[in-house]
């Protein structure tokens, strides 16, 4: 059954426009509040937020959704994405939300909903929210005294700051790193500088001048160049970019070289598993993580299970069978022991932690696999099914045939556009290249028999 406003991260849109509009908000309060609503408790509910313009509008339609049917409101003001998944654990709160379109531009806004432990919601739970906006949400809301009330917490930074924190060790301190980091003008442009500050680091601000338009523009963890200039100017140990809701994050290292997140990930993987705290013997990551990944985790005697992209589905895994590290190429990690959904700042202290507990440059600390070339091209289509036309699985089986134990393929349709994405990697990057283009030519000619 198609959804009608849930996408794989929540509801997400262009602001002012369905289904990104102040009367949606209202209904999704509305709706998300009685679905939550059980018990004779009074019933909370945290709502965060990043610094995008139209976060104002929709935080009080929202609002006023979630009160009109008997829910007391907390709102934490600009936090990042995992803060309010946190506090909402913190609080005991029965239902967080999180306005944000993430790494998107300004323009863009979205609805993440997380349930009282802290996780996104099931499909089942999404689709009951579905059914009850489209619903008589007349028959929802509550008596005249039962109304809810709203409360700021002005606490919530300190909150979140104490609680990156703790995710080191007592004893270890930052002293004597020069750390730049880029909170593109998003959630975390306070908290995470203020957190690298206490812990004792030298820290270099960019990214912490929102407008309510800036968002994402030119900086942050999808645009790393501001950041790679700044730690050549300074000299820095450290880049650390973060993206508009700060749930996930890129570095740079001392020399201006970007480290992703599957680099991250063994850097993490390979420091717990020798601390005896990597559960599982291995990591979670989607079909997206390059090879090298996997094969260097082999070498260290640890497994790479795969999922769909998206970080929900790595969550679910890792829940379902017991990892507590996972995560994406692009930097989104979630590390369970602390988080229950990625943490661009808790990801960063922990690699943090290595270089100091080591001694060595972040450079080296990071260099744990040289990456097989992977080549990932986008194929846009107006109707039809490319990937069941007779050109196209041809392709595509002559592409394993080609690449064998050399190399990796994943195709896939886009989920929000009308797009093939096709990936392939391996050891010979002339091969990876021609099967690219051989599936991408097929692809096309399908969609323009189709058209």
């Amino acid at each position: 059954m198609a959804r009608r406003y849930f996408g794989t991260d929540g509801i997400r849109g262009l602001a002012n426009q369905h289904p990104m509009t102040s009367e949606v908000a209202l209904k999704v309060g509305m709706a998300a509040g009685t679905v939550f609503r059980s018990g004779s408790h009074r019933h909370r509910v945290v709502i965060g937020k990043d610094t995008r313009l139209s976060g104002y509008m929709l935080e009080a339609a929202l609002m006023s959704g979630f009160t009109s049917v008997g829910m007391d409101v907390f709102l934490l003001g600009p936090m990042p994405t995992p803060a309010v998944a946190m506090l909402t654990r913190s609080l005991r709160a029965d239902l967080g939300v999180m306005l944000s379109a993430s790494h998107n531009p300004a323009h863009d806004n979205g609805i993440k909903l997380f349930d009282p432990d802290g996780y996104k919601l099931s499909d089942d739970m999404e689709r009951q929210i579905e059914d009850l906006i489209d619903g008589d949400t007349r028959s929802l809301l509550a008596e005249s005294d039962k109304i809810g009330r709203a409360t700021r917490v002005e606490s919530a930074q300190e909150r979140y700051i104490e609680f990156a924190k703790r995710t080191l060790p007592k004893h270890l301190r930052l002293d004597g790193l020069r750390i730049v980091i880029d909170c593109a003008h998003g959630a975390a442009y306070k908290v995470a500088p203020e957190a690298l500050w206490e812990l004792g680091a030298e820290v270099i601000k960019i990214g912490v001048d929102p407008n309510g338009r800036n968002i994402n523009f030119k900086c942050g963890s999808t645009h790393p160049e501001a950041l790679i200039e700044k730690v050549h100017e300074v000299r820095a140990d450290i880049g650390i970019a973060l993206d508009g809701d700060a749930d996930r994050v890129v570095i740079v290292d001392e020399k201006g070289a970007i480290v992703d997140g599957d680099q991250l990930m063994a850097v993490i993987a390979d420091s717990w598993n020798k601390a005896g705290k990597l559960s599982a013997g291995g990591i979670v990551a989607t079909v997206m993580s390059n090879l090298g990944l996997e094969r260097y985790l082999q070498s260290i005697g640890l497994s790479l299970a795969r999922t769909p992209v998206g970080d929900r589905y790595v969550t679910e895994h890792m829940r379902k069978h017991g990892f507590n590290v996972g995560g994406e190429q692009s930097g989104h990690i979630v590390l369970s022991d602390f988080t229950t959904t990625g943490d661009g700042l808790v990801s960063a202290l922990q690699l943090l932690a290595c270089v100091v507990e080591t001694g060595k440059p972040v450079s080296e600390v990071c260099a744990r696999f040289e990456p097989l070339p992977q080549i990932l091209r986008n194929v846009r289509y107006e109707s039809g099914k490319p990937l069941e036309d007779k050109r196209v699985v041809k392709a595509i089986e002559g592409a394993k045939l080609r690449l064998g134990d050399r190399g990796r393929l994943v195709i896939r349709p886009s989920g929000t556009e009308p797009l093939i994405r096709v990936m392939a990697e391996g050891d010979d990057e002339g091969m990876v290249e021609s099967v690219v283009g051989d599936i991408v030519d097929a692809v096309k000619s399908a969609a323009a028999a189709a058209a």
